[in-house]
């Protein structure tokens, strides 16, 4: 009865953040945009040579998709903070972290996931080779739910500081670099024909760790933050 409870209100949880995220679908698409912007600029500064935008492709999407899903970050809980949803999160008597890990998927279903689906555009874009995509693909699929958890963590422990952006970036990134170059680390290989199970292996292995974990350190740091 407590898990169907529980469950419930993890539903009802999801169904508002989509429901505001729709009512918001302009901000929403910000990170989508930037990254296309990011990846559109490369060509323009280095030029159309094919062959060698397909060598720094896979790089250039990781990191373009890592700085979006950057500058949504920090909205992750801010708007809830300001207007005291999170205290009553707080004092709910369902699990914080359950509650919290359902914020977290709809902030990777709202950026993550659209930058996933355009990502074979943009990689035709930069001529990526199409042998690579579907290794590309699961790097992403596997890497951007990582990060997203990491990332709340660290929203986490700054939501109750203002103007907490520039600290934010500096949490962030020590722990973002790993995943982006094990990420990079598949596409590489699979594009020098090497063997690229490895790396994916890892960014799994550190995703199932993290969604065991993560929802858990982002309830201890937001109760910290908030009292």
């Amino acid at each position: 009865m407590r898990y169907g409870t529980t469950a419930s209100a993890c539903a009802a949880l999801i169904r508002r953040d989509l429901v505001l995220t729709w009512r918001r679908r302009g901000d929403a698409l910000n990170p989508a945009m930037f990254a296309m912007i990011v990846v559109v600029m490369f060509p323009l500064a280095l030029g159309p040579e094919p062959n060698q935008l397909a060598r720094i492709a896979a790089g250039i999407l990781l990191v373009a998709i890592l700085l979006a899903g950057m500058l949504a970050l920090d909205n992750l809980f801010r708007s809830d903070h300001e207007d005291g949803t999170l205290e009553q999160l707080v004092l709910s008597p369902h699990p914080l972290s359950l509650l919290l890990a359902s914020r977290i998927i709809v902030h990777w279903l709202t950026t993550a996931l659209p930058l996933i689906v355009v990502a074979p555009l943009l990689a035709e874009m930069l001529h990526l080779p199409r042998s690579v995509l579907p290794v590309l693909l699961v790097a992403l699929a596997l890497a951007t739910p990582l990060l997203s958890l990491l990332g709340a963590v660290c929203v986490a422990l700054t939501v109750g500081m203002r103007r907490s952006g520039m600290l934010l970036a500096l949490l962030v990134l020590p722990l973002y670099v790993p995943v982006l170059i094990f990420a990079a680390g598949a596409c590489n290989a699979a594009q020098a024909g090497l063997p690229f199970l490895a790396p994916l292996l890892w960014l799994g292995a550190a995703l199932a760790l993290a969604l065991v974990l993560a929802p858990m350190a982002c309830a201890a740091a937001l109760r910290i933050s908030i009292t």
